[in-house]
């Protein structure tokens, strides 16, 4: 039974769209063949394909300040220099932008889930995240699956994967159960310092250079904290990551002339699980053994064997 009180908060388009597949009875999905086999084979039947998006103006990221400026260096070139991560909450960081992104992904699956309800669903599988320009300014952030419905009644709140309908079959059939989807997002930044400007000038032949290698390994430690306040946020046990990107880019120093800033954005996605029961499908499902029907590669394999 669909949840209509769900669709309150849907634009009326997707409230339209909504009751259109009701009335229809059939169903639309993104699911492979294989996906949608593997799904049925937990008991699971596609719903139909459930969208949510939202669009964004970042106006204000934070970051203006240099991340070394706090500490006094000012147009000097420091000798040693500072990283910021967005978790640290300094007025150098990006925390306002981060919490955009947050934000907006959240608004997103959010509205994906409701038309998820609004269907009768269990879940989501299969879904896609992704970030674009809008034309008119801004950035739009979608998020596509396809909903499933099974048995029993409706959850309080819908599941949502970004798992593939064969990894999600796996994952069911060992007794554990996607929660929903978790992100880890930090925005990291780095001064140049006395040392970084020393190991990056021409000749300095073949080292590593310290400064960058410190802003890419605390702002991908930040995110993976980040990922598991998420975690503990829905109530799982753990998480499957499906996605780590990130990004490097630079920028004219705002507090020193001449100098560059060194931003790396760090970006984690994952569905946490739950187990719901530990039996063992190793011991349910013994190994079996295939013969090939090609009579030619059972000749290969009797002449490799020998008499």
């Amino acid at each position: 039974m669909a949840d209509r009180g769900s669709e309150s908060g849907l634009p009326s388009a997707a409230r339209a769209r909504m009751a259109e597949i009701r009335e229809s009875g059939t169903w639309g999905s993104a699911l492979s063949t294989a996906e949608f086999a593997a799904i049925r084979s937990t008991g699971f039947e596609p719903a139909g394909q459930v969208l949510g998006a939202a669009v964004y103006n970042v106006g204000y990221t934070g970051g203006f300040s240099c991340p070394g400026a706090w500490t006094g260096f000012g147009r000097a070139v420091p000798a040693v220099g500072v990283t910021t991560v967005s978790g640290d909450g300094n007025f150098a960081s990006f925390g306002p932008m981060v919490a955009t992104l947050y934000q907006a992904r959240r608004d997103a699956i959010a509205r994906m889930t409701a038309e998820c309800a609004a269907l009768g669903g269990h879940g989501v599988v299969g879904v896609t995240l992704s970030i674009g320009a809008f034309p008119a300014g801004g950035l739009e952030f979608k998020a596509i699956g396809t909903a499933v419905r099974g048995t029993g009644p409706p959850l309080a709140r819908p599941f949502t994967s970004d798992l593939s309908g064969q990894d999600f079959a796996k994952l069911f059939l060992d007794g554990w159960m996607p929660v929903g989807l978790v992100l880890g997002i930090s925005v990291g930044a780095r001064h140049d310092d006395w040392l970084t400007v020393t190991q990056t000038r021409w000749g300095a032949g073949n080292t590593e250079v310290n400064g960058y290698t410190e802003v890419v390994t605390h702002t991908r430690h930040d995110a993976r904290e980040q990922l598991e306040k998420d975690v503990a946020r829905l109530g799982a046990d753990g998480v499957v990551v499906t996605t780590v990107t990130t990004k490097v880019r630079d920028r004219d120093c705002p507090a020193a002339e001449g100098r560059r800033d060194h931003i790396v954005e760090a970006t984690l996605i994952g569905t946490a699980i739950a187990r719901f029961h530990t039996r063992s499908r190793a011991a349910e499902r013994p190994s079996l053994a295939i013969l090939s029907l090609d009579p030619q590669r059972r000749q290969a394999a009797r002449v490799r064997l020998g008499p």
